[in-house]
């Protein structure tokens, strides 16, 4: 009984390793395009992977721009008369230029323009400025963002994958954040 539980936990303990990369989410070649809350893989080839404490200095020296991509719902344009309407607030890195649903995996033509302009802003229009992109914690859309501001031709992305929920862990400092307005929003 003794040599059929070691041996067991020999075969275990080999495999263990095995299983557990196989548990971890791979990279794809495109963009997610669902299910955007789930575990991300550890790497963005492109890209530079940031830990908070990475992202903290970062933001201290003033090294980079920090762009927000969290999914906001716009205001529906046939609200009854009278209707209140309440954005849902966000609180974000301080300094922080918020661009909101661009890390979908698709985009239309009006929002992918929306995202370069973000981009130009943030960068102050170089290519090998350090942007910083994030949202929350297991969120696709971050990683699709970094990885389409590189196929934009941003040459220092940085994708921070714990965005604000490894930053409110760290107790860091937010603020409540408005978004750039969107190309559908009209203002």
């Amino acid at each position: 009984m003794k040599r059929h539980l070691a041996a067991a936990l020999v075969v275990a303990a080999i495999l263990a390793p095995t299983l557990a990369q196989q548990q971890e989410p791979f990279e794809p070649d495109g963009y997610r395009t669902d299910n955007y809350r789930a575990p991300v893989p550890p790497t963005l080839a492109g890209a530079r992977v940031l830990t908070t404490a990475e992202a903290e200095a970062i933001w201290r020296e003033k090294r980079g721009a920090f762009i927000d991509v969290m999914p906001r719902p716009p205001k529906p344009r046939n609200l009854p008369a009278g209707t209140v309407w309440r954005d849902t607030p966000r609180f974000d890195i301080p300094g922080s230029i918020w661009l909101p649903d661009t890390g979908y995996g698709t985009l239309p033509p009006a929002m992918d323009d929306y995202f370069r302009r973000g981009l130009e802003r943030a960068s102050h229009g170089s290519k090998s400025a350090l942007l910083v992109i994030y949202c929350l914690a297991d969120c696709w859309m971050s990683w699709n963002a970094a990885k389409r501001a590189l196929a934009h031709g941003y040459a220092n992305v940085a994708w921070y994958p714990e965005g604000t929920d490894g930053w409110e862990r760290a107790k860091l400092v937010t603020s409540e954040a408005q978004p750039e307005p969107r190309p559908d929003e009209g203002r």
